[in-house]
C-alpha cells in the first residue's frame, strides 16, 4: 500500500504530465503511474538514510562508554525523529501483558527471548506418503495447520503442511526424498554457515548431486549477481528438470535483502525452488507474494512469533504436484500434535535417539503458544495467540517499528570509535548493509580492540551473556572479493584491510567469525539502546580484563580465551 503522501504525488504528476485526455490511455497511464511511484519510492528510501544520518550524532563520535548519551535523551531523539513510532505502542503493550518475564528479567530481547520453552519428539515417516496419504491428524493439529495456512494465505488445495521440530529437520527431509538422480544440482544462497543447509548438502551430495553455492561481494555482501545467473540459466533446454534452488529472501545473519526475481529466474529455468522464509518477521511471512511465485516448497519457522529459539516449532509446505514426483525415503524430523492433559502434547516415536530427544525435552507451554477451549469435550474454539497478536498489528506497523530500531543501532555503532588514534578506527566493523531503508532485522559485526585485533566473537557472546545481553555468533562464507591488484578471488586472506589475522577454515572452506544479532517483533527501543551501551564499554581498553577479574573476585568460573 503507498502512503497518502505518494498517492498525492502520483496524482499531481499524472494530472501536469497528461493534461490531454486523448493521449492518456489506460496503459500509459499505469505504465507512468508505476514510473513516478518507482521515482517517488527510491527518493524515500534516499531520505529515510539521510534523515537517519543526519539526525543521530551527526560529525561526532564517542570515545569513551561514559561520553553516549543517557537511554531518555536517546529516546527523546528516536522519536523527534521517527515520531511514528509510538504509534507501534500496541507491541509494547502485548509484551507487558503476554511476556512480562522478559522485563522482569531485565533482558535485552535480540536474538533470543529466554524462559519461553518447547517440546519436540521425532517420528521415522516416509516424507511423500506422509504429505500425500497422512492425513490432517488430530482435530487439534488439523485446526493448527489450518490457521497456520490461512495466516499464509495459501490454499490447503495447492499445498501440503507437515509440522518439523525445527529447520534443519526440514531441510533433511526434502534433501531424503528429493529426485537428484534426474534433477542433479543443488544451487543454494547463503552468505553464512547454516547447520540445517549444511544437512541438506551433506545428503544430497551422498545421493549424487553436485552442489553449487552463490558468492557475494565484500563488504556489503550483496550477491554476485552474473555469477549467479550463470549458474541459474540452462544453456540448453533439456527434457529434465535442473536441480533445486534454495533461496531466503533475506540473510538472517547480514540482515541483506535478495530480489524475488531470482525466484522467478529459477524456475522460468527449470528448477525447483525451496524457499526459506525463516528471517522473515511474521507480517512478511504472510505478505511476500506465495499466490504469484509458488514455489515448490517452503520452510517456515515461528520462533520469532512464539518468542523461541531457533530449534523451535517449524513447518514444511510442499506443493501438491511436486511431492508426487518425490522419491520414497525414511527420515525423522515431523512431529505430530495430539491433545492430552496439558491441552496439547506431541507424539513420540521411539525411532529418535536418546540425544535427538534429550536435544529437543523443553516443555512447550500451552500459554506461549495455542490455546485450546473445550466445552464439553467438544472443540469450540482454537486460539493461536501469537498468530493473532501480529495478525493484528498489520505489516506496516512491524515492519515500520523494525526499520526504526535496527537502522538506529546500525547508525549508533558506527559511531564508536578508539581514542588516541591518528587515523579514524572504528570499534565496530559491520559487514552487509548499514543505514538502508529496507535491510533486515539481523546484523553481523565484530569489536576491535585498540591494538586493532579482533575480539573473539565467542568472548563477546559470552560477557554479553553476563550482561543480560542475547548474542550468538556465526561464520561468514561464499566472500568475493577484488585485491589491491585488481584481481577477483574468494576470500583467502584479511579483507579487513587491518593486520595480517587468522582466517576460520572448515575443511576446504575459509571465512570470518561474526558476532550476530537479530531483532524480534517484540524488541523496544531499551532494548537497541542497551545493546549499544554494552558494546561501547569495549573502548575501555582494559574492560575484557576487568570482566575476568571481577567473576574471579566473586568465586565465579572464568571466561575461556
Amino acid at each position: 500500500m503507498n502512503p497518502p503522501r505518494l498517492k498525492e504525488v502520483t496524482q499531481v504528476c499524472l494530472q501536469s504530465c497528461c493534461p490531454d485526455p486523448i493521449f492518456n490511455t489506460p496503459e500509459l497511464e499505469q505504465e507512468r503511474t508505476r514510473k513516478i511511484q518507482s521515482t517517488t519510492s527510491s527518493v524515500c528510501r534516499h531520505n529515510f538514510a539521510s534523515v537517519t544520518k543526519s539526525s543521530f550524532f551527526p560529525s561526532t563520535h564517542f570515545t569513551n562508554h561514559e561520553s553516549i548519551p543517557s537511554f531518555q535523551e536517546s529516546y527523546v531523539q528516536f522519536v523527534k525523529t521517527y515520531p511514528k513510532y509510538e504509534e507501534t505502542a500496541t507491541i509494547d503493550k502485548i509484551r507487558a501483558q503476554e511476556y512480562g518475564k522478559l522485563d522482569d528479567s531485565n533482558h535485552c530481547v535480540t536474538l533470543t527471548m529466554s524462559g519461553l520453552a518447547s517440546s519436540r519428539s521425532l517420528k521415522l515417516i516416509n516424507l511423500k506418503a506422509q504429505l500425500i496419504h497422512g492425513g490432517e491428524g488430530s482435530e487439534l493439529e488439523s485446526a493448527i495447520k489450518k490457521r497456520i495456512m490461512d495466516f499464509l494465505k495459501i490454499s490447503q488445495n495447492d499445498y501440503h503442511i507437515a509440522f518439523t521440530a525445527n529447520k534443519s529437520s526440514a531441510y533433511k527431509l526434502v534433501a531424503e526424498s528429493y529426485p537428484f538422480q534426474s534433477s542433479r544440482k543443488l544451487l543454494t544462497v547463503y552468505d553464512h554457515e547454516s547447520e540445517a543447509l549444511e544437512g541438506m548438502i551433506n545428503v544430497s551430495e551422498k545421493r549424487g548431486a553436485r552442489v553449487m553455492a552463490a558468492e557475494f561481494k565484500w563488504p556489503r555482501m550483496r550477491i554476485r549477481s552474473i555469477k549467479l545467473q550463470n549458474m541459474i540459466v540452462r544453456k540448453k533446454m533439456k527434457t529434465t528438470n535442473s536441480g533445486l534452488f534454495v533461496f531466503p529472501l533475506q540473510s538472517r545473519m547480514t540482515g541483506v535483502s535478495y530480489s524475488y526475481q531470482w525466484m522467478t529466474m529459477a524456475q522460468e529455468h527449470g528448477w525447483h525452488v525451496l524457499f526459506d522464509a525463516c528471517s522473515l518477521g511474521p507480517k512478511e511471512m504472510d505478505s511476500f507474494g506465495l499466490s504469484l511465485y509458488r514455489p515448490d516448497f517452503l520452510v517456515c519457522s515461528f520462533y520469532k512469533i512464539f518468542g523461541e529459539n531457533p530449534t523451535g516449532f517449524g513447518c514444511l509446505l510442499v506443493k501438491k504436484n511436486t511431492a508426487q514426483i518425490l522419491e520414497d525415503s525414511t527420515g525423522a524430523g515431523i512431529v505430530s500434535i495430539t491433545p492430552s492433559k496439558d491441552l496439547f502434547s506431541f507424539v513420540e516415536d521411539s525411532s529418535g535417539t536418546d540425544t535427538e530427544l534429550e536435544k529437543l525435552s523443553k516443555r512447550w507451554t500451552e500459554q506461549d503458544y495455542v490455546r485450546k477451549i473445550s466445552d464439553d469435550n467438544e472443540c469450540s474454539k482454537m486460539e493461536c495467540r501469537c498468530l493473532d497478536q501480529v495478525d493484528s498489528l498489520g505489516l506496516i506497523l512491524l515492519s515500520s517499528r523494525r526499520r526504526y530500531l535496527i537502522n538506529w543501532l546500525v547508525n549508533s555503532l558506527m559511531k564508536l570509535q578508539h581514542p588516541n588514534r591518528l587515523e579514524n578506527f572504528p570499534l565496530v566493523t559491520i559487514y552487509g548493509p548499514k543505514v538502508k531503508f529496507d535491510r533486515g532485522q539481523a546484523l553481523a559485526f565484530n569489536i576491535y580492540d585498540w591494538k586493532g585485533e579482533k575480539i573473539d566473537p565467542i568472548l563477546v557472546q559470552k560477557l554479553a551473556d553476563r550482561n543480560n545481553i542475547s548474542l550468538s555468533h556465526g561464520f561468514l562464507h561464499h566472500i568475493w572479493f577484488q585485491n589491491e591488484d585488481g584481481e577477483h578471488r574468494t576470500i583467502s586472506r584479511n579483507i579487513e584491510g587491518k593486520k595480517a589475522s587468522r582466517i576460520k577454515n572448515c575443511g576446504n572452506k575459509q571465512g570470518i567469525t561474526v558476532v550476530t544479532a537479530a531483532l524480534t517483533f517484540l524488541t523496544n527501543f531499551k532494548d537497541v539502546y542497551m545493546l549499544w551501551a554494552f558494546i561501547a564499554r569495549f573502548l575501555d581498553a582494559d574492560f575484557v580484563e576487568k570482566e575476568k577479574w571481577r567473576y574471579t573476585a566473586l568465586n565465579q568460573k572464568t571466561i575461556e580465551v
